[in-house]
């Protein structure tokens, strides 16, 4: 009986993930799950135990409480990107950082994790670290793939742009607000000098004056950061005195994971807390 049972179950649950797969839903819902489940001859009842077993033999796994994505080990199913699975996992999201970097172009390093920045606190299970006390990013593990998720305020929630990656649109950090990122934490680049190396290489493609304007909704600390490197690579006078006459008081560290130590610039109130070898 218990063998007729389970044959039972996996032929209406490939018949359920393949009605998903032709909707288009390789991401969905329970609410998704009980429309397609009448079509295949699944009783509105069964639909959690067919998800649930579903789950165990791996053809679909549970991204959060009633969201379940399809998996590449079912038969004829391409993988998903990772990056249509973090857009799914909390609202408003945008692929960020270090992830953001690599698409546009901007350095060679392929990040060991996806980058998602949102202004939720979102429950997810199974996460890869536990989170310190007031810890502005967490992550968790899906597949073996680790998002880490970066939260920051509503008014700092700007710069993004959507872009196709295979089969889905997302929302990605442009060019400008994902170096103006590298600034603010340059922990989720690799370091620094990553983040330095990107401004070098993309300088003659950026629009400076958007750099600006977004360095300017944030914070002085961050508009002299970047004068400082706009100055280094060459920008024109124009743009470097607007980011010049932002008051602050008292230097600020250029690399804000660094320590506070190095040569004080005094144009741009920044302590230069850099190895000599950084700067070119």
């Amino acid at each position: 009986m218990n063998v007729k049972n389970n044959q039972k179950h996996t032929r209406l649950g490939v018949e359920l993930v393949r009605k998903l797969s032709e909707e288009g839903k390789r991401i969905f819902t329970i609410r998704d799950a009980r429309k397609s489940a009448s079509s295949c001859g699944i009783a509105d009842s069964y639909v959690l135990e067919s998800l649930h077993h579903l789950s165990n033999t791996g053809w679909v796994v549970r991204l959060k409480r009633g969201l379940y994505v399809i998996s590449s080990s079912f038969p004829g199913m391409t993988p998903i990107h990772e990056f249509e699975i973090a857009m799914a996992l909390v609202h408003p999201a945008a692929l960020s950082h270090w992830s953001a970097m690599h698409f546009h172009g901007m350095t060679e390093q392929m990040p060991q994790r996806v980058y998602v920045t949102t202004t939720q606190v979102i429950a997810v299970l199974r996460p890869a670290k536990r989170p310190k006390k007031n810890q502005r990013s967490y992550s968790r593990e899906i597949n073996g793939v680790i998002y880490e998720f970066v939260r920051i305020k509503p008014e700092r929630f700007f710069g993004t742009k959507d872009y196709w990656v295979g089969e889905a649109k997302v929302t990605i950090t442009d060019p400008e607000r994902t170096l103006i990122d590298g600034l603010i934490a340059p922990k989720y680049f690799g370091d620094w000098a990553e983040v330095y190396s990107a401004f070098e290489s993309q300088f003659s493609k950026l629009d400076l004056n958007k750099m600006v304007d977004y360095s300017l909704r944030l914070d002085a600390a961050i508009a002299k950061r970047l004068g400082w490197i706009l100055e280094k690579l060459g920008a024109d006078g124009s743009i470097l005195q607007r980011l010049e006459s932002v008051p602050i008081k008292g230097y600020r560290i250029l690399d804000p994971t660094g320590p506070r130590k190095g040569t004080c610039n005094k144009r741009w109130m920044i302590q230069e807390n850099l190895p000599g070898r950084v700067i070119r």
